[in-house]
C-alpha cells in the first residue's frame, strides 16, 4: 500500500496575519521527504485544490508547474479535495439551485485539473474527496427531503466524475450535514446510488465519533463508560456497515474530543499519531476498514493531522511519528 501524507493541514484552520499562517505546499512537501523510516518514505501527497496550495482556476501551465514540483520531490499525487464550499467555489450540496449549481462547478474545476494530474504522470490512482458543503442544523430542518437533495446533487456530481474517469468520496465526518452519523453517511450513499463512482471516504478520528453520536445521539453505538468489548463490537457494526463503500482512507488518531472553526463545527480533534489521551489502536482500527482494499481498487493511504499547531506540524519529529504510524498499518493488511 502506497503512504501518502495530506497538503491540507497547512491549509485548514490557518489565517494569513495570524499565529497560525498557512504553510506553502513547498514546506509541506519539504517535511513529508525529509521523514525516513528504515528506508521507507512517504511515496505521495493529497492535494487540496484551493489557494493558496492550487488555484482551482489555473492555467494548464499553472497546475503542471506543480505536477513537476511534486514529481521532482520523488512523490506521487493520489486523492484531491474538490473545492465544494461556499467562499471557496461551490456550495451547500442540499441548498439553493444555485448553491447546487456552484457544488456541481467544483467538481467540473476538480476533474479537470485531475486530467491534467493524470496526463502529466504524477498521479496514476486516488479518488476526489467531497462533503455536503453544509451543516447539520440546516439539514435537520428537513432531513427526508434534504438527504433526497443530496443525493441527487451527489448523483449529478457522480456523472460528472465518470465523464472523466474518476470516482468521488464523500467524507464521513461529524460536521457536515447528511454525513454528520453513520447512519445519515449510509443513508446519503444509498439515496445517491452510485455505488461504482460515489463512494465513502472513511478517516479514524472522524468516525470515531461517529460512534459516541456527536451531532446525532440517536446513531451513537457507545456508551459513556464503555469497555474494550463494547467498543470492537460497536467498531464492527460502523465498519461492516459503511466499509462496502469506501474507496478512500485516512490514518488519525482521536482523543475523544470535538474541535472545529467556522463551518467546520464540532469536528472531529486529530491529535498527533503518539497522542498519550489518543483513544484508538491505529493499526487495528484500520485493519477493520481496509478489509478486500485492493477489490475496491484502493492503491494508497493518507495521514490526516487537520488543524494541527503550525509547531506541530513543523516538528520532524511529528512526521516520523505519523510515518511510523503509516507503517504499522500497511503491516496488518
Amino acid at each position: 500500500m502506497k503512504l501518502h501524507n495530506a497538503m491540507w493541514p497547512g491549509l485548514v484552520g490557518k489565517e494569513p496575519g495570524s499565529d497560525h499562517p498557512p504553510i506553502s505546499l513547498e514546506r509541506m512537501l519539504d517535511l513529508t521527504t525529509s521523514a525516513e523510516i528504515d528506508g521507507r518514505r512517504f511515496d505521495g501527497v493529497d492535494l487540496f485544490l484551493f489557494h493558496p496550495h492550487t488555484d482551482p482556476d489555473g492555467s494548464d501551465d499553472a497546475i503542471k508547474a506543480i505536477a513537476d514540483q511534486i514529481a521532482a520531490a520523488g512523490l506521487k499525487v493520489g486523492s484531491l479535495v474538490a473545492p465544494v464550499w461556499p467562499g471557496t467555489v461551490g456550495g451547500c450540496a442540499f441548498g439553493s439551485e444555485e448553491d447546487r449549481r456552484n457544488f456541481l462547478l467544483a467538481i467540473k474545476k476538480a476533474c479537470r485539473i485531475a486530467c491534467l494530474l493524470n496526463a502529466h504522470g504524477v498521479r496514476d490512482y486516488g479518488v476526489i474527496r467531497i462533503d455536503s458543503a453544509g451543516s447539520p442544523a440546516d439539514w435537520a430542518a428537513d432531513p427526508a427531503g434534504n438527504t433526497r437533495k443530496l443525493g441527487a446533487t451527489f448523483r449529478e456530481a457522480g456523472k460528472i466524475a465518470e465523464q472523466h474517469g474518476e470516482s468521488l468520496a464523500a467524507e464521513g465526518e461529524i460536521c457536515w450535514g447528511g454525513m454528520h452519523s453513520w447512519q445519515a453517511m449510509l443513508d446519503t450513499l444509498e439515496a445517491t446510488a452510485l455505488p461504482e463512482t460515489v463512494g465513502f471516504q472513511a478517516d479514524l478520528a472522524h468516525t470515531y465519533l461517529y460512534l459516541l453520536g456527536y451531532n446525532a445521539p440517536e446513531s451513537a453505538l457507545l456508551k459513556e463508560g464503555y469497555g474494550d468489548d463494547e467498543f470492537w463490537a460497536a467498531y464492527q457494526t460502523m465498519t461492516d456497515a459503511l466499509r462496502p463503500w469506501m474507496i478512500d482512507f485516512h490514518v488519525a488518531q482521536n482523543d475523544g474530543s470535538v474541535h472545529g472553526t467556522g463551518s467546520h463545527d464540532k469536528t472531529g480533534r486529530h491529535c498527533r499519531a503518539n497522542d498519550p489521551n489518543g483513544k484508538l489502536d491505529i493499526a487495528k482500527c484500520a485493519s477493520y476498514w481496509l478489509r478486500d482494499h485492493a477489490a475496491r481498487g484502493m492503491h494508497h493511504i493518507c495521514w490526516d493531522g487537520c488543524m494541527f499547531p503550525n509547531d506541530v506540524l513543523e516538528s520532524p519529529d511529528t512526521w516520523q511519528e505519523v510515518l511510523q504510524a503509516m507503517i504499522n498499518v500497511d503491516a496488518v493488511l
